[in-house]
């Protein structure tokens, strides 16, 4: 046997892995990932060095030893390759392993997936061509002959000195390529690491460090040092290429006065803290967020103090689900009292979870676990349920489906509410999805006449799929969109939103019928977008082309009760600053410092951040897929701009981390309870 015909196994795997990237790529590319980046020769580099370490292994045994394990390799490369396609078709994020080795609870979601499987049956098919053509043609086209050891240690050494070359490559070219740099050593984002690095490498480098146990870094402790502020005040906000309107600028959010509020911070002393701290890791924390600027007190604050509060994460919930005549509970509560007309709802690695988690806790949440599940043995304070339980209240949190999905049963308990959902004590009809409006008259009564009261909603009528044979909510609704002038999955889903909006109807008017209506406050956001439906279909019901780096996120942030004075807030907001918002309206005692959301009505500059490292500011905006700023009214900015905020950014993801990984807030609140 020539050792030529090893090459020629070399270079199929290669082209097998790349020809397996590229129909990725292709198959995702019209959701947030690019066919061509600059990640494509480090795919190249890391993808030589596996091909030769591939024919290395299946070189030294039996023939058919060899070609068994050949085969096994293209197997498992290719159902990786063909899962990720589906689950990215879903989630509009591909999976980690620890997702993996959670999938248990996914198979009640069976049906998507074989719906998603139907879907893209034609990328599932171009991913097995090649290992298909190894098990028809492969031992009548190449040798799987066992060759000398001399031969193997080659192979093997090719592979580690392309493998280093990688490396290098990323390390020089860090300046040129950072965020290629960040996924492979400091962070991890699912969607941006295969954009830069490729879909095997991105695996890789989360098996690495599921096994490990790793959590994201920051290459020195640096502390916080304030977004540079604009002085003027911009002549628009650019969101989604729409200038805000300036004909009601006296119903605006007012300018703060010169009266001095106070700032938004607990008696916490931080020296002291330091003083006795060994661990290096926590005393950086302290130091960290003892120079974190606090957030101001202002006329916002305390103007419901003393309310009744209901909170829902509406699942699947978007703008583009608010029209009178279908869902005129929803267009009443979003157009009248506070109006958040830049409001932003990140898509996280867990969806859901992650989209709860964020609104709840007001951190960034960790990538690569299901951070609410892993909070639920550390201290969190300034959760609703908490803060509120605290100071008299009854708190009350309810799921209208299984009460132990993603660990709720754990995590919702241990944020102060007595919990319930389907499966502990929630009696719904069992459908899928469950009934919004259901889950409300099962529950109202619970607490209406325990003033002052808390209940904490996560809905469910809302979610994929959407149309009228699979969804239990759709069908039933299906009559209230049968005329609408839209496609079938654009009706299945309003479908779906007019179970909230019955749901919040039947709430307001038990409210009202109990007397209790003007002094309670409803908070609802969502958890995510609605990913489960096409782009075109999201362009559809919006009546626009919608920008899939930014505008796709944009959402309603809905603060309502009975007789709100019309306030329109133009700042740039995101689901990570709901818990300091409200909590600065309700008065609650929190410490702004520990938090990474702000208070929108606070003076604090804005920062709205996406899990790829994305921003939108005061200022303008950051593409960090495309690596491109774009200021707002055309205004010149700071050379380094995009830096200082970036790196505020990357301390708010490491430190969120920290908090959980190292329970900082029990630490913080022992100090002053002393």
């Amino acid at each position: 046997m020539k050792i030529t015909d090893k090459y020629v196994q070399v270079a199929f795997i290669l082209l097998s892995l790349l020809y397996m990237e590229l129909i990725l790529r292709i198959a995702v590319e019209n959701h947030m990932i690019h066919v061509f980046s600059k990640g494509v020769l480090v795919t190249l580099l890391f993808s030589i060095s596996l091909s030769f370490l591939i024919v290395a292994i299946t070189s030294i045994f039996h023939p058919k030893l060899n070609f068994v394990l050949h085969l096994f390799f293209l197997l498992i490369v290719t159902v990786i390759f063909s899962s990720q396609v589906i689950y990215h078709d879903i989630f509009r994020t591909f999976y980690n392993f620890f997702s993996v080795g959670h999938a248990g609870q996914a198979m009640e979601f069976s049906h998507t997936a074989m719906d998603a499987i139907g879907q893209n049956i034609i990328w599932i098919i171009l991913l097995f061509l090649p290992f298909l053509f190894q098990v028809i043609l492969g031992e009548k086209i190449f040798s799987f002959e066992r060759v000398k050891l001399q031969v193997v240690g080659m192979f093997v050494a090719f592979f580690v000195l392309i493998h280093i070359s990688g490396v290098g490559l990323i390390i020089s070219g860090k300046n040129i390529e950072e965020q290629a740099y960040e996924m492979y050593f400091n962070e991890t984002s699912p969607n941006l690491s295969v954009e830069k690095l490729g879909l095997f490498t991105t695996m890789r480098i989360d098996l690495q460090r599921y096994i490990t146990k790793w959590s994201p870094t920051v290459e020195a402790p640096v502390f916080a040092d304030g977004i540079p502020e604009e002085k003027e005040e911009p002549e628009k906000n650019v969101v989604d290429d729409e200038p805000v309107d300036e004909e009601e600028e006296s119903s605006h959010i007012p300018e703060p006065n010169t009266e001095e509020y106070g700032f938004n911070v607990l008696d916490i002393d931080f020296d002291q803290l330091i003083s006795e701290e060994k661990n290096e890791d926590i005393k950086n924390m302290h130091h960290y967020f003892q120079s974190v600027e606090p957030t101001k007190k202002n006329e916002f604050t305390g103007k419901f103090e003393g309310y009744n509060l209901i909170m829902l994460t509406a699942e699947g919930y978007a703008p583009y689900a608010v029209q009178k005549e279908v869902t005129p509970t929803l267009y009443k509560m979003v157009n009248e009292g506070y109006q958040f007309n830049n409001f932003y709802v990140p898509l996280w690695d867990v969806s859901t979870s992650d989209g709860e988690y964020v609104a709840l806790n007001g951190i960034i949440p960790k990538p690569g676990v299901w951070s609410f599940s892993r909070s639920s043995d550390n201290e969190v304070p300034f959760v609703f349920g908490n803060q509120l339980k605290n100071i008299g209240y009854a708190t009350y949190a309810y799921h209208n489906h299984t009460y132990d999905y993603y660990d709720r049963d754990l995590s919702h308990p241990n944020m102060g509410y007595d919990y319930k959902g389907v499966g502990n004590g929630l009696h719904v009809t069992q459908t899928w999805p469950e009934s919004d409006l259901e889950m409300m008259e099962e529950t109202i009564d619970e607490y209406i006449n325990k003033e002052p009261f808390h209940a904490y909603y996560m809905t469910v009528s809302g979610h994929l799929e959407y149309n009228f044979g699979g969804n239990n909510m759709a069908h039933k609704n299906k009559k209230y969109v049968e005329t609408l002038d839209y496609s079938e999955q654009a009706k299945a889903y309003l479908a779906t939103q007019i179970e909230l909006d019955r749901a919040l109807q039947y709430l307001i008017e038990k409210l009202t019928e109990a007397g209790v209506m003007e002094r309670t406050l409803i908070v609802l956001s969502a958890d995510h977008y609605p990913y489960g439906l096409e782009f075109e279909t999201i362009d559809e019901l919006s009546g626009k082309k919608v920008d899939q780096d930014f505008g796709i996120y944009k959402s309603n942030l809905i603060v309502y009760t009975e007789d709100m004075e019309k306030t329109e807030v133009d700042k740039p907001m995101s689901s990570l600053d709901i818990l300091p918002t409200i909590s600065n309206l309700l008065g609650l005692e929190y410490d702004s410092r520990l938090l990474m959301g702000t208070d929108v009505f606070s003076d604090a500059p804005s920062l709205v951040m996406f899990r790829n490292k994305s921003f939108i500011s005061d200022i303008g905006k950051y593409n960090a897929i495309t690596g491109t700023f774009t200021p707002f009214n055309e205004k010149e900015v700071e050379d380094d701009y995009v830096k200082k905020v970036s790196s505020i950014i990357d301390q708010k993801f490491y430190y969120s981390t920290k908090i959980l990984d190292e329970n900082y807030y029990e630490k913080v609140m022992d100090v002053i309870k002393d």
